[in-house]
């Protein structure tokens, strides 16, 4: 502004100056102008850059966040997937231990079953022998015993025949004898 009024007071002192001095401010305008048109363009350019650069951390901020949620993702599939396998696991040991336990008092349960129906028969078996041969001992015994009754009996009646046979054999042959002296 200065420069354009110190161009008009020269001019107002001489016609050929002032010409001289317009073509000047025009230059200047012009000049002007054009620092102004390059200094926008390194605006444009700057703000171009600063967009590129909003983008760019944008673009890395969300495949730093697809990066967390896949690794989030995969250890959580990762940890579903160990818990599934130790309860499984446990749920086979116990299964497996049940299945022990009940075989084991099972067979436990037929062993002693075993061994008492054996000591059982063992001893009904032996009651029944020692029955049967106090049957036999008692049934000889008596047997035995009607034999010698029997036998005592038998020679006692023979005996008393014998006897008194032989007292009336002596009666008859005395009588015989005796009857001539008697006579």
């Amino acid at each position: 502004m200065a420069l354009c009024s110190n161009s008009s007071i020269s001019s107002s002192s001489s016609g050929g100056s002032s010409i001289s001095s317009s073509s000047s401010s025009s230059s200047s305008s012009s000049s002007s102008s054009s620092s102004n048109s390059s200094s926008n363009s390194s605006c444009s350019s700057c703000s171009s850059s600063s967009s590129s650069c909003s983008s760019s951390s944008s673009s890395s901020s969300s495949s730093l966040v697809v990066v967390v949620v896949v690794v989030v993702v995969v250890v959580v599939e990762v940890v579903v997937e160990v818990v599934v396998v130790v309860v499984a696991v446990v749920v086979v040991v116990v299964v497996v231990v049940v299945v022990v336990v009940v075989v084991a008092v099972v067979v436990v349960v037929v062993v002693v079953v075993v061994v008492v129906v054996v000591v059982v028969v063992v001893i009904v078996v032996v009651v029944v022998v020692v029955v049967v041969v106090v049957v036999v001992v008692v049934v000889v015994v008596v047997v035995v015993v009607e034999v010698v009754v029997v036998i005592v009996t038998t020679a006692t009646q023979t005996t008393a025949a014998v006897v008194v046979v032989v007292i009336i054999v002596l009666i008859v042959v005395c009588y015989v004898i005796l009857e001539p002296c008697l006579l």
